[in-house]
This record gives C-alpha cells, structure tokens and sequence, in this order.
C-alpha cells in the first residue's frame, strides 16, 4: 500500500500542531497541552521515521545498481550494505505502519494494577506477591512511578490483594496486556512429599480515569468509616481510617485503608472506583473490536488463564500467543519486555488488517 497521501496529511497536521504550541494560552490548560505534546512528539517521530525509510529506499536502489558494476570494489562496497539496508526498511515499514493506526485514547494514561490472589491459598497470595514485584521491578526499568493505593497482606507474607498506580510515559499501553488469570506451578515450601501444586492469581490492569471521563454523583455513592482491618499496609493504624465506597447504581464496592488518613483514603477509594467505572465504559467499546484483538488486550474477561510460570521447567508460557520463555527468574524481575512485545506485534498486525493497512 502507498502511504505517502497518508504521510502528507500527518505532515499537515504536523504543521498546524506546531503553530498550536506557539501560543502560549495552549499551555493554560494542563491537560490538553499534554495532549497537544503528546501528538507534536508522535507525529515528529513519525515523520523522521518515514524521511529516513525514504532515504534507506534511496540508498538500496543505489547500492542494487552498483553491485551490477563490472569493478569488483565496488561491488563487494554495494553488496555488504545491502543486507542492512533491507533490515532497516523492514523495520522501518513496520513502525511506520504502526503509527499511522488510529490511538487508542487510553494508551496514553498512567495505569491501575488490581492483583488478587486465586485458587491456591497461601501459595497463591505468595504468588500475588511475586508479581506485584515483577511489576515493581519492570516499572523501575522504564523509569515509572509506582505507588501502592491499597493493599491486603495474607498471614504468610504475601497479598490477598493490592493494588498499585504506575504512573509514566504511555503505561496503559504497554500494561494493558497483563489483565487476565496468571497460572504458577511449583512445589510449595511446605510441601514435603515434593508434590507441584497449581495456583493462580488474577490481574487486572485498568486505565487510569480522569473526572471529566464520567460524572459520578455524589447522591450514587454510599461512603462509609470502619475500623482498618487485618495487618493492613504500612500506614495502617487502629483508628477508623478505613474508607469503604458502594456506587450504588452498579453495586460496585471500593475499600481503602492504606492511606494515613480517613480523607486520604477517600481519595484514593475514588480515584479506584473511577478507574474501575472507566473500565466497564471502555469495556463497552472494545465489544466493537474483533475478537482476536480483544483476546489479546484482555479486555473484560478476567478468567481467562492468559500465561502459566512453571517453577520445575523455568517456563513462562503466554498462552494468547503461544510463546514461551525459558527465563522464569528474569521474568519475576521484570524483564516481561519479549512478552509485550510479541503481543503488541500481534494486536498490531491484527489492527493493520482491520484498517486495511497490510
């Protein structure tokens, strides 16, 4: 497919976003001055990209020509560059195709992470542990922000559940695969007869939602003060700091005890119940894509077993793609890199064929 009417009109709207950042009442609203700059660096990326596919076409056709020479120099010169001109342009084509797709409005948002222990019970709330470091761990690599909104610590030193904000550049994009069942088969510590047990978690990566998103009234919510219960987070004290928020027109229910105070903890029960309302409204919406693509974003159905970290083999198998990783424990410490990607690689390709833009 020619792309080139597709680039001329990213070009136009380059130009015109460029006269956009120039005023300087843009930047008297925070939030579409973000949004403005957000699109100012993508189209920039976007046009450098196409510009230097463009010149490595050049340079191919160049060196193609050349290898024809009857100086052998000159021909060896040629023929050792072309190999790595086809592999710039294919990577090239590939990244530029991607970035002519329509964004998903969500991919720019910081991210909520809801990990719940599942079938398995003290192993599995070790488990919930273990991920939310990995988590924790592959957030400090690409230099997010992490901060614990709620947590519910198990009697063995794991979590019944917590859940984490991840703040930073494009997280919903790169998190959003991880919604869904997560599997680990291993033998327990207690277990003295050697046998592997089977446990699971649930996580559920939500977009972060602003207030403009949806209107919440305050007639729709029930909000109530108890005593913090169990060990709690690290802030939990024996007053009655504990928040816990019904939205009554869904029955959804909030709890949040890890602040250090009753108001703190509304606030972050409210920014978790927005988050979660969020989820169902862009829930909605994925029900329009295909559903290959939302298989692969998990988008809603949260028992579906997604990948299975089995301890005995050091295998991590991502059962949406059928890849499989023999790194277990450069997996729990982050490096989820090889999974994303492999899954963002199919999701594009999928879009790109919904788009016609194969």
């Amino acid at each position: 497919m020619d792309y080139a009417s597709l680039i001329e009109k990213r070009r136009e709207r380059f130009a015109e976003v460029e006269t956009l950042i120039t005023d300087p009442d843009l930047f008297s609203d925070q939030k579409k001055a973000s949004e403005i700059m957000r699109e100012h660096r993508r189209l920039k990326e976007l046009l450098e990209m196409w510009d230097t596919l463009a010149s490595a076409r050049t340079n191919l056709a160049e060196n193609q020509e050349l290898a024809k020479e009857d100086d052998p120099e000159i021909v060896e010169l040629a023929e050792m560059e072309i190999p790595e001109l086809k592999e710039t342009i294919e990577d090239l084509s590939e990244k530029v195709q991607y970035a002519l797709l329509p964004r998903d409005e969500t991919e720019d948002r910081d991210a909520l992470i809801e990990i719940r222990a599942g079938a398995g019970g003290d192993e599995a709330s070790l488990f919930a542990g273990e991920l939310m470091r990995m988590y924790e761990r592959h957030s400090d690599s690409r230099g997010w922000k992490v901060e614990h909104l709620e947590s519910s610590p198990s009697e063995v030193g794991g979590f019944k559940e917590v859940i984490l904000k991840v703040s930073g550049e494009e997280v919903f994009r790169y998190l959003k695969y991880e919604s869904g069942v997560h599997r680990v088969q291993r033998v327990p510590a207690t277990e003295t007869q050697g046998r592997i047990h089977t446990s699971t978690c649930t996580v559920a990566v939500l977009p972060e939602a602003d207030e403009v998103d949806l209107v919440i009234k305050k007639e729709d919510l029930h909000i109530q003060a108890t005593r913090s219960g169990g060990s709690g987070g690290q802030h939990v004290n024996t007053t009655d700091s504990c928040v816990q928020i019904t939205h009554l027109p869904t029955g959804l229910q909030v709890k949040c005890q890890d602040g250090r105070s009753q108001t703190q903890n509304r606030e972050l029960g409210l920014q978790i119940l927005r988050a979660k309302l969020f989820e169902a409204k862009v829930r909605e919406e994925a029900e329009k894509y295909s559903a290959q693509r939302k298989s692969l974003i998990g988008s809603g159905d949260r028992s579906e077993k997604i990948r299975t970290y089995n301890f005995p083999q050091s295998r991590v198998t991502d059962h949406r793609i059928g890849h499989t990783s023999h790194n277990i424990e450069g997996i729990l410490s982050g490096s989820i890199n090889e999974f994303t990607d492999n899954l963002m690689k199919a999701e594009m390709e999928h879009r790109l064929a919904d788009a016609g833009l194969e």
